[in-house]
């Protein structure tokens, strides 16, 4: 194992732009359970789709420095220093901003209303005076959306608005005058003073008519989400190891929860690039049915009902709309996903390509009857009663996994090469490991001595193909001798917690982790950079298998690879741990805590 460390961003550091961009380490996140914000640690909000996470985003700077469209807020001086932190119990960003004539606070909020979320897109900049003065300046810039529509400035009889193809900007503020114009793009420049309060309000919509509230109104609705977000964190329960951590990654699967219909976005961005070769640059802003399995798991565990129904009445919903398939994920309203557009931009730091849309949902992946039946079982577990139809769908779902288990697919991964993949069997092992459970409770009927002989057969086919007694460590398919990183998640789901297990942690340990971070499997290390839920898998593998000090270990170093606000991207550079893939990632955050619950599991038990 090679030992790596990053030198970690000092949060109060003066970030400068190479090109227009920043790492993406530097971004925090907002949002308002339908659309998701990013800003940097400069001021910037370089991202932003409005109604929805999957809309068009009318700021993405993120990946087009130059025609993307940002938000500015920062002093005039170039030299003032920045730190930043959410508020307790909140996805209320606040940075303070220091300079040799004073000090500054901006206040970032998605704004929510009385009764939830607003039927518009509405960010409150909270800008006020600690102490002396400071000059800020500030900016907004509406973007071309991604390169296919020009915006436009509309003036009417009551007020200035942008407007980018369907997409209405209206600009709100107090305190930030003068304000300077040029066609569609605003600016200006004011100096705060020792409790002076100015907000800047950025209300969007798409195609429906434009709200303007008052100043003081997004005033008191950015108290109101404070408040909102609090009365929301007092719900979670875990008072459990690294519970900051687990926290701040509850709160950062919140915003991905897609509020109007309950799916679970695998991040709010599309493109950013896996690896600084290019080329595997994604959108994942769509729900992946592996990712709602593990985020039930969490939800249930941390008492947190409702999103858990809402989830759960999701997947099932969908899932039996579109019964002739089993996609492997589905877009944020349900439907499928089955088209790519490549737009023309250059994509962060100028890696490309940058697309909409994901063609992988058609894929066969045989995992996924494993992550709906313990979504189920989860469900189940925790005290619910399954309704009629969705046990009916559940009993389909049992028998086509007895008949499918044989089939190649495309694995966890998504590859494109068809294989007979060790945990697509082992995905379809829990499927019907979850079903006989069910059945036995009373929830599901049908034949449950089929389900039980086709587990047994699974057992048999991996221990006969899936296992290399000469390398000594399971394989990713039959006649390969590579290591594959998702076997760990079956250390958790008790296939396997033996010497098997312990035997492939070790080769994982010795051929895929460079220190904490580890490879999704062989042959990534000049693909892409490593995972990030690989290494949180790990480290809940090592506890299964009673290594639980390791274990520890490895999460200590793990959760310190967060960035400055504790967010995770996808995948961190083996180089120097600089953030790689779309972010905030649910799938690190759900490893995190799925890592944190198992680790405290075990060694209470031990």
């Amino acid at each position: 194992m090679t030992e790596r460390t990053r030198d970690t961003p000092d949060a109060t550091e003066n970030e400068e732009r190479t090109n227009g961009y920043v790492p993406l380490r530097s971004y925090g996140a907002i949002g308002d359970g339908r659309t998701v914000a990013l800003i940097a640690l400069d001021g910037r909000i370089d991202w932003l789709p409005i109604p929805s996470m999957d809309s068009p985003p009318v700021f993405a700077s993120i990946v087009d420095a130059e025609h993307g469209g940002h938000v500015a807020l920062r002093p005039v001086d170039d030299q003032a220093q920045a730190s930043r932190a959410y508020l307790p119990g909140t996805n209320v960003l606040v940075t303070t901003w220091t300079t040799p004539s004073g000090t500054a606070t901006v206040t970032d909020a998605m704004v929510t209303g009385v009764a939830g979320r607003l039927p518009w897109a509405e960010i409150g900049r909270c800008v006020q005076g600690v102490d002396g003065s400071v000059e800020m300046e500030w900016a907004v810039v509406p973007g071309t959306i991604l390169n296919t529509a020009e915006p436009r400035r509309l003036d009417t009889a009551n007020g200035t608005v942008i407007g980018v193809d369907g997409v209405t900007i209206a600009i709100v503020e107090q305190g930030f005058e003068p304000v300077h114009d040029d066609g569609p793009r605003f600016s200006g420049r004011f100096t705060t003073a020792e409790g002076s309060k100015s907000i800047l309000t950025i209300v969007g919509t798409y195609d429906e008519p434009i709200f303007l509230p008052e100043p003081e109104r997004t005033l008191e609705g950015v108290d109101r989400t404070i408040e909102n977000w609090s009365t929301w964190s007092k719900e979670f329960s875990y008072d459990g190891p690294w519970s900051d951590a687990v926290q701040r990654s509850a709160l950062a699967l919140k915003l991905l929860i897609f509020a109007p219909t309950g799916a679970i976005a695998a991040a709010p961005t599309t493109s950013l690039p896996e690896d600084r070769t290019g080329g595997k640059n994604w959108d994942y802003r769509f729900a992946w049915v592996r990712d709602l399995a593990y985020t039930v798991h969490a939800l249930t565990r941390f008492g947190l009902r409702e999103e858990t129904h809402a989830a759960v009445s999701w997947v099932m919903r969908t899932i039996a709309e579109h019964d002739e398939t089993m996609p492997i994920f589905y877009g944020l309203d349900g439907t499928k996903s089955d088209t790519v557009e490549e737009r023309d931009v250059p994509g962060w730091n100028g890696i490309g390509p940058v697309t909409i849309g994901n063609r992988a949902g058609d894929q066969l992946q045989l995992g996924v009857w494993g992550d709906v039946f313990e979504i189920m079982r989860q469900y189940v577990r925790a005290g619910n009663v399954l309704d009629r139809k969705t046990a009916s769908v559940l009993q389909d779902l049992a028998d086509d996994a007895c008949h499918r288990w044989v089939e190649p697919d495309s694995g966890m991964w998504e590859l494109q090469e068809a294989q007979h993949y060790t945990t697509s069997k082992i995905g379809c092992w829990q499927a019907l490991d979850a079903a006989v459970e069910l059945h036995d409770a009373g929830m599901i009927d049908g034949p449950r001595e089929k389900w039980i002989e086709n587990r047994e057969l699974i057992e048999d086919w991996v221990a006969e193909n899936g296992w290399n007694e000469e390398l000594g460590h399971y394989v990713m398919y039959p006649g390969t001798d590579a290591l594959d990183c998702s076997i760990l998640l079956h250390a958790m789901s008790a296939f396997d917690r033996g010497p098997r297990m312990e035997s492939t942690i070790r080769a994982i340990e010795e051929q895929l982790q460079h220190g904490p971070l580890v490879y999704r499997y062989s042959g990534m290390e000049d693909e892409e950079s490593p995972f990030v839920a690989c290494s949180f898998w790990l480290a809940a593998a090592l506890a299964c298998v009673g290594r639980i000090d390791d274990a520890k270990q490895l999460m200590d170093d793990m959760v310190a690879q967060a960035n400055d606000v504790g967010l995770f991207s996808e995948m961190l550079s083996a180089v120097d741990g600089d953030f790689m893939g779309n972010i905030p990632q649910g799938l690190s955050h759900l490893a995190l805590i799925q890592a944190a619950l198992t680790i405290e599991e075990v060694a209470s038990e031990s």
